[in-house]
């Protein structure tokens, strides 16, 4: 029993503390991310819970960030790590100056943070740094409570630092009240997408049994605890530690018998509060919390003695919880109780000193509170100007539902037509509301307020209003709508020129989504005509003349298309506009290596873009983008190793959002060809947290991603789920990620049937064979470039299907595919397609030699990729057929390695013929004397990376040490 009646023990979650520490410290590896989220009722114990855990990872070294969420309707964006950062700083020492100043830092940065060319993605990267310099190399771990108050801002933040972005190693853990993740509430998608990833744990806090309850009660209690107490107390409380500590101290107060609800417990133990007690009880549950003391004090009108033995009062009755940043209710049920205690007057009035105090003292990120007291204090008019300040401060830190809410009250507070106080234009104000709306998702209530703001007095243009509806519809997914809204702008009397052109280019745009290309490409050239005659329409030209260039791609048409987005480009570089210049580049690199399928091209207009964007200060957002599509054309054409030079590039500019998931996506496909399955999870489990805040339409290659990684690790069955996921939850129509993704599933079947590892799934087989039944039928209507790597897909599919015969396949279709891939010069499948046509001729024990040529020309190609899980695969089955692998050219007539990629070689260095290009370059970084991470850091890539090229570099020498291997190499570059 312990002997502090008032700070009772933490009962029956010994176990969960233990556990919880493993799972955020001691389990997580440096330079990974891990979290958990605690779920259950209001008074089960999540905040102990998550106090005592924070308390055991301070004892472990880590560095501990702890924060609350407020009410959402009163937050701030990123509230609660502003919250975490200030308690940390008081809690330093004059000895941590140097942290004290970076948290300072970092808190000022809040306050000065303004739009730039980056957006949010950059405000996450210096919050990230920030929390680096903090963490000074220890593990940092995030404590927040009530996350299901948490801002859209807070929400991405988390997910950008889960998904390994921010390059430190972190930890959260967070609490949630499971009744508020109900309907729609966004946190509840999140955590149904981080459920499925191995580093996340959503714990679901259950109340304590009857045992554990009676030792709680006990505890409390004391000798009042009868065993009929102990019984009434397990019945009413159900195990929810809250309920248990209140009911077993209202018994150990000696109170005749146990109150029925906790409202009366609350009722009861506040009126025998002291006068002032109670009055600071009253303010603190009228204010936001955490309410600082020295706002308490403006708000109640005591001495200062008086007021801290009232606040001391409150603390020993348990009502209140005291800390550094201020105090709070410990429990939001005693706000219910007060609040009807006080009378509308008295209530106005606590609500009006909070504002004056607020008001008088200059504070940053304070608006939203301000508006809130003024607004309860019923003076809308001083109200409203702190209501616009809050919105703006919350569109200045990319929050826009924060921004949206707060507009929305901004709405309330204004007369119908104008404040007379403040001139505030209520028309102006409901347009930054529905472009707030618009910005973060809540598309419908941005049409409601364009309705109102049509109706009203000050509105725009009839042109203008159907710009804005066309942009909400088609942002919400209405395209139909959107359309008629777009066509009607353009037979609006009052549309100028300029408008006709937005107009007319953004149809052209939404056409084009849509797959009507003939309608796009007429839309595009009525833009760019319109466009001609409108001085500084550089952008609706760049925006026209992609869908115009598209458009002519996908209708055999490739070189006027082609012709039409290098017009775009010329246009933009004319106009100087950053944007414009990124986005001509974009488009014209996207169509190089999408529809035209002219992937070195491609590459090289990739690059060259991803330089000049970075000349203009976009960095972060466009180059990144390039140089994702820059290292998947690099793939597909089997330069592997540059590949992996140029995504190490982008990802040291910290990207964000969709920027990050497309980099982190082609370096995984880079992972997964290597056969590195550790940091192929790990791209992959990131890509997943990123996804789990919006995307969609990054999800299929995610899973297609998954899935080839699977067939890898001889797990048809993952491979499976994942391609099934991919069926139901994506709605593509993209052709090429569809066949991709019906390859994949067949593979999958297939290898199943060969192995008879499992039964074959012949719903899943009908429904893959319907996908490439839909994917010839919607290529047939295609470009010809888009035909063409349609048709390689295709033709992987059949000759996919056929091993679902006989296990072995058809050599005729696989030699089909051979030929196709082949044609693209494309190594990866033309290799894979070669391995599948050697093992039907040896399953027919048919054409044994070519069978064995086929097995070193798979193997060759194989090696120069460093594609090591597709070589031992090859060289499994050569194994099987007694197939020789290493017959070679004399090495007179064999071409010297490329210069630019790989350390010189002697002409005869035999043994190092094995190697590919990166893992020369490695080899001669080992011979250096350099350990993993010294390679890593020169050649920019991971250390797990290297030491997967370390293990393929000694079992091709065939040697053990490092000191073997360096002697081989040095042998050979001397020779």
């Amino acid at each position: 029993m312990a002997s502090d009646v008032d700070s009772p023990p933490l009962v029956g979650r010994a176990d969960q503390v233990a556990t919880l520490r493993s799972a955020l410290l001691d389990d997580v590896p440096p330079g990974h991310t891990a979290a958990v989220f605690l779920t259950g009722e209001s008074g089960v114990g999540k905040t102990r819970l998550l106090h005592e855990v924070g308390d055991r990872l301070r004892g472990g070294g880590a560095v501990v960030l702890t924060g609350s969420c407020l009410d959402i309707g009163d937050a701030s964006p990123l509230h609660p790590l502003r919250h975490a950062l200030r308690r940390f700083d008081a809690e330093l020492t004059a000895t941590r100056a140097r942290t004290s100043s970076t948290v300072r830092g970092l808190l000022q940065m809040f306050a000065e943070e303004s739009a730039g060319p980056d957006g949010a993605g950059a405000l996450l990267e210096r919050v990230s740094r920030g929390l680096s310099l903090i963490a000074g190399g220890r593990p940092l771990v995030l404590v927040l409570d009530d996350l299901q108050w948490a801002d859209r801002s807070t929400r991405q933040l988390l997910l950008y630092l889960l998904a390994g972005l921010g390059d430190l190693q972190l930890s959260v853990l967070a609490a949630v009240r499971a009744e508020s993740l109900q309907g729609a509430h966004p946190l509840r998608r999140v955590l149904t997408e981080l459920r499925r990833l191995r580093s996340v744990r959503v714990v679901d806090l259950a109340p304590l049994d009857r045992a554990d309850t009676d030792e709680l009660a006990a505890a409390v209690a004391g000798p009042a605890l009868t065993p009929e107490a102990a019984e009434l107390v397990w019945q009413r409380s159900g195990g929810n530690p809250f309920v248990v500590e209140e009911l077993a101290r209202d018994l150990r107060d000696g109170h005749d018998g146990l109150s029925d609800t906790l409202r009366e417990i609350f009722l009861a133990r506040v009126e025998a509060l002291p006068t002032p007690t109670r009055s600071v009880m009253q303010a603190v549950a009228a204010g936001v919390e955490p309410v600082e003391h020295w706002l308490l004090a403006r708000a109640v009108p005591l001495g200062e003695q008086e007021l801290i033995e009232a606040v001391r009062a409150a603390v020993a009755h348990r009502l209140l919880v005291g800390a550094d940043d201020g105090y709070r209710l410990r429990h939001r049920l005693v706000a219910e109780v007060l609040a009807d205690e006080l009378l509308p007057a008295e209530r106005a009035a606590l609500h009006r000193r909070y504002a004056e105090a607020l008001t008088a003292v200059p504070a940053d990120l304070h608006q939203a509170r301000l508006a809130h007291h003024w607004r309860l204090a019923g003076e809308p008019a001083r109200a409203l100007p702190a209501a616009i300040a809050a919105a703006e401060e919350a569109e200045r830190l990319h929050g826009f539902a924060e921004a949206h809410r707060h507009w929305s009250a901004a709405l309330q507070l204004a007369a119908p037509a104008t404040d007379p106080a403040g001139g505030t234009d209520r028309a102006r104000l409901v347009e930054r509301a529905a472009e707030a709306a618009h910005h973060c998702g809540e598309h419908a209530r941005a049409l409601e307020l364009l309705a109102e703001l049509a109706a009203g007095p000050g509105a725009p243009t009839t042109c203008e209003l159907h710009i804005r509806r066309a942009r909400y519809l088609a942002a919400a997914g209405r395209s139909a709508p959107a359309e008629a809204e777009y066509r009607s702008a353009l037979a609006a009397a009052d549309c100028s020129p300029r408008e006709r052109a937005t107009a007319a280019a953004h149809l052209a745009e939404l056409l084009l989504h849509l797959g009507r290309y003939a309608d796009a490409g007429d839309r595009a050239r009525e833009a760019l005509a319109l466009a001609a005659d409108v001085e500084g329409a550089a952008s609706e030209v760049v925006l026209a003349s992609a869908a115009l260039g598209f458009s002519q791609a996908y209708l055999e048409d490739p070189e006027s298309g082609l012709a039409a987005v290098r017009e775009a480009l010329e246009v933009a570089e004319r106009s100087g506009r950053p944007e414009d210049v990124a986005c001509a580049y974009l488009h014209l690199a996207e169509l190089l290596t999408g529809p035209l399928n002219v992937l070195e091209e491609g590459v090289v207009v990739a690059r060259r873009g991803a330089e000049r964007v970075a000349e203009l200060g976009l960095g972060r957002t466009y180059e990144t983008r390039l140089l994702a599509i820059a290292t998947n054309g690099l793939f597909r054409v089997g330069q592997w190793a540059e590949a992996e030079k140029v995504v190490a590039a982008a990802l040291r500019h910290r990207p964000s959002g969709a920027d990050a998931v497309e980099l982190l996506l082609a370096r995984c496909r880079l992972s997964v060809g290597y056969g590195d399955v550790e940091a192929s999870d790990r791209d992959l489990d990131a890509v997943a947290t990123m996804l789990a805040g919006g995307g969609a339409r990054h999800v299929l290659p995610m899973l297609i991603l998954r899935a080839g990684l699977a067939m890898w690790q001889g797990r048809p069955d993952l491979a499976r789920q994942a391609v099934a996921r991919g069926l139901t939850e994506s709605r593509s129509d993209d052709v090429i990620v569809l066949a991709t993704l019906a390859w994949h599933g067949l593979r999958a079947e297939a290898e199943a049937y060969a192995d008879r590892t499992a039964e074959v799934d012949h719903t899943a087989v009908r429904r893959l064979r319907g996908v490439v039944d839909r994917v010839a039928a919607k290529s047939e209507q295609a470009a010809r470039p888009v035909r063409y790597v349609a048709e390689g897909f295709l033709a992987l599919c059949a000759a996919e299907v056929s091993r679902l015969d006989d296990g072995r396949g058809d050599p005729e279709l696989w030699a089909r595919s051979v030929t196709e891939w082949d044609r693209r010069n494309h190594p990866y499948p033309a290799a894979y397609s070669r391995l599948r046509q050697a093992e039907a001729l040896l399953g027919r024990r048919a054409r044994v030699a070519t069978a064995g040529k086929l097995l070193r020309q798979a193997y060759r190609m194989a090696q120069g990729l460093g594609a090591e899980p597709l070589s031992s695969e090859i060289r499994t089955l050569a194994g099987r057929a007694r197939v020789a692998l290493e017959e070679r050219p004399a090495a007179a007539a064999r071409p010297a390695a490329p210069r630019a990629v790989s350390p010189p070689v002697a002409s005869g260095g035999d043994e190092l013929d094995g190697l590919t290009a990166r893992e020369r370059e490695v080899l001669a970084a080992v011979a250096e004397g350099l350990t993993n991470r010294e390679i890593g850091q020169r050649l920019f890539i991971s250390e797990r990376t290297i030491g997967v090229h370390v293990s393929h570099i000694f079992d091709k020498l065939q040697v053990r040490t490092r000191v073997q291997a360096s002697a081989i190499f040095l042998r050979n570059a001397a020779g």
